[in-house]
């Protein structure tokens, strides 16, 4: 049986214990805890504030279903990071340091699941090859469940995400199999599942043996753009995305796309560089020359679209934060500009993920993603929890999305 739940990633505007108030009011049988660097800080937090979210969960009819170790937490712009297999021990340590206070935490409340992602392969594990990203993931979520009594009922919980070394279901199970421990179980996103699998709702049933704890969320498809550095042995598949080839002897960009390919360009490209171009574009099969836009004429200040770029931005393994960032006014200018025919250049959501469902967390209901058939798929295969609702992309709005959830989701609980 699947029961429902609020994460306060969503409420971060009011006061921790407000948001636990909300979260009651609105019906919700659980509240998911969630770490922030405002709200509800590890580092600031004593055992004293601790009791005090006690006593109130303890004064409400809303239980404490997990502590989410917040993945956005250490630096707001580059979020995941360090992760629990960065290169650097020191990164490695900062974020095991954040799973063991989760620990501490749902020891004091009670709660007996912890929350974490893997994290991204990231320039660093590409330029040090011998690095082993797994054995330092796996020897991290080790440490981590040391501090775990033999007793005590907590389990770790890895969450697959777009992107990240651990994306798919299939690569989290496989993880669960290689750390080899009771305590260390799945946690699926449905959201994320719609994202990264084929057949998502077969997945989902799959992974229910082995779940312990749901996030949902709504998505829909999205434009999807694989952002890729240039290489000879580069492969390009327009079928399945859309690629955006960075040149980093020039750090210019060229957009590969059927309708309308650009190139992005700092100086005007060499002959050389005009036949390298050429190259790409007839190994995709496009015979039409591109446009070429000077970057530096490009809008870099805010954007309505800065939220969704910058989620699609982090979402990119491989490459360093300056390729990413350099390419964000590019993704705002395919996001607003029209071509001839008034159609926009990007005319849905950039997305970065294995089915081109853009991950970013709808309220469910305004997405597409069949949460009946999801329900019934973890049910039935013997999935029991709760299910937390993340929507973290709506905190402005945050009373119409408490609510509209909960109405729309109740129907299938």
């Amino acid at each position: 049986m699947i029961h429902l739940s609020y994460s306060t990633f969503g409420l971060t505007n009011l006061d921790f214990l407000e948001a636990i108030e909300v979260v009651d009011k609105a019906g919700y049988p659980g509240i998911e805890i969630s770490f922030h660097r405002d709200q509800f800080n590890p580092f600031d937090i004593s055992d004293e504030d601790i009791a005090n979210v006690g006593k109130k969960l303890a004064s409400a009819r809303v239980k404490a279903a997990c502590v989410a170790t917040a993945s956005h937490f250490f630096t707001p712009q580059r979020p995941h990071e360090p992760s629990l297999m960065t290169p650097d021990l020191a990164g490695r340590k900062r974020r095991i340091s954040l799973v063991k206070r989760g620990i501490h935490v749902a020891r004091k409340l009670g709660v007996s699941l912890v929350t974490f992602g893997s994290g991204f392969i990231r320039d660093e594990h590409v330029s040090n090859p011998s690095v082993n990203p797994r054995e330092l993931l796996v020897d991290s979520i080790h440490e981590c469940l040391s501090d775990i009594r033999a007793d005590e009922d907590i389990t770790l919980l890895i969450e697959p995400e777009p992107g990240m070394f651990i994306e798919t279901m299939a690569q989290g199970l496989s993880l669960v199999q290689e750390v080899d421990s009771p305590k260390f179980r799945l946690h699926v996103d449905i959201c994320h599942s719609y994202c990264s699998e084929k057949d998502y709702v077969t997945a989902l049933g799959q992974a229910a043996p082995y779940t312990r704890y749901l996030h949902i969320s709504d998505a829909r498809e999205g434009y999807n753009l694989k952002l890729v550095k240039m290489s000879d042995s580069l492969a390009m598949d327009l079928d399945f995305a859309r690629y955006l080839v960075y040149f980093p002897e020039t750090a210019d960009y060229l957009l590969v796309d059927r309708d309308h390919p650009i190139y992005f360009y700092d100086k005007p490209a060499s002959a050389a560089q005009e036949k390298v171009i050429e190259d790409i574009l007839g190994r995709a099969g496009i015979e039409q020359a591109p446009r070429h836009v000077d970057y530096n004429s490009l809008y870099a200040g805010a954007t309505p679209f800065d939220n969704e770029i910058f989620v699609y931005l982090i979402s990119v393994p491989g490459l360093s934060y300056d390729v990413l960032e350099r390419a964000h006014p590019i993704i705002a200018y395919l996001r607003s500009t029209r071509d001839a025919n008034g159609r926009l250049l990007m005319d849905k959501m950039v997305a970065n993920t294995l089915t081109g469902v853009a991950h970013f967390h709808e309220i469910p209901g305004e997405g597409t993603l069949d949460f009946a058939a999801s329900f019934k798929a973890l049910s039935d295969n013997g999935f029991s929890g709760y299910g937390s609702v993340e929507l973290y992309h709506h905190v402005k709005s945050w009373q119409k999305a408490l609510n509209d959830s909960f109405r729309h989701l109740s129907q299938f609980v």
